[in-house]
């Protein structure tokens, strides 16, 4: 157990839920998930400091622990970084949910030939929510290549969480300003934007009161971690009350350089109040897939 692990059930026991959903949980395969550890193990350059692996056990062990602290229902977050990759993610992805019926069936795409029609193939088997990495993977999310998966899939109205934000290192098609032309291409689309768009939080802000199907999740966000190098404005504060209702709870677990426990008391002293946190750790994310 790592320090501060007894306090998760404490936190959502005493704001009377039934647990915690978490959006932003890391399931992939064993030997994709040690090249992804080994990167943070190097620092890479898209990690850029040190980061350590707080969670690294085995599948099962990291199981057992997310639903030791009351998770109720989690992701299997996949992304590919090339061509040729989302459909072996997917079909594991799809293997992992049907044997792990507390996650909720998580699909990937990458722009290449062929991509709309495996995400076709992905709603009808049952997908409930993708990722898209624009900055592992180094596209532009209005690439053509692209343009009929995010029609279907805001026709379906199943959500995208979509790495877009600059952080932990910016490049090429990172930033607000390729999802803002997306989404004013397709206005419907859930998007739900990790890390709150880390560092660009104001635009990202600014997206989702103009999109009313834009959420954010709050994966490291608020964190002693993060704030040490991208801290949230204390002047949007308020805004996070506002859009309340499309904030979502977010780990990056088992990838996190800290406990979860702080993960949660990190939401809690920015003194937003009960409801907003209720809200946040689970009401939220339970009302926007159904659990």
């Amino acid at each position: 157990m790592v320090e501060g692990d007894e306090r998760v059930g404490a936190f959502w026991r005493e704001l009377g839920l039934p647990g915690l959903i978490d959006v932003h949980t890391h399931f992939m395969p064993e030997r994709v998930l040690a090249k992804v550890w080994a990167y943070f193990d190097a620092a890479g350059p898209l990690v850029g400091r040190a980061w350590p692996i707080t969670y690294r056990f085995e599948e099962d062990g990291r199981l057992a622990v997310l639903r030791g602290f009351g998770v109720r229902a989690f992701t299997s977050m996949i992304y590919p970084h090339k061509p040729d990759m989302a459909q072996w993610l997917n079909g594991w992805a799809a293997d992992f949910a049907s044997r792990t019926p507390d996650c909720l069936r998580t699909a990937t795409f990458f722009p290449e030939d062929g991509a709309a029609a495996y995400v076709r193939d992905e709603l009808d088997g049952g997908a409930r929510v993708f990722k898209a990495h624009v900055q592992v993977g180094g596209y532009d999310p209005t690439d053509a290549l692209l343009d009929a998966v995010w029609g279907a899939l805001a026709e379906a109205g199943v959500p995208v969480v979509i790495h877009c934000g600059s952080d932990p290192a910016p490049r090429k098609h990172t930033g607000p300003e390729p999802i803002g032309r997306l989404l004013a291409r397709h206005p419907r689309l859930r998007l739900i934007i990790a890390h709150m768009g880390m560092p660009e939080y104001a635009d990202f802000l600014d997206l989702a009161q103009r999109y009313p199907g834009v959420h954010l999740d709050t994966t490291m966000v608020f964190t002693d971690f993060s704030e040490q190098r991208a801290p949230f404005p204390r002047a949007e504060r308020r805004r996070l009350t506002d859009l309340g209702d499309r904030v979502l709870f977010g780990s990056d677990f088992p990838n996190i350089p800290y406990g979860y426990a702080h993960a949660l008391e990190a939401l809690d002293r920015l003194e937003l109040g009960e409801e907003w946190l209720r809200g946040v750790c689970y009401g939220n994310a339970a009302r926007l897939f159904g659990v």
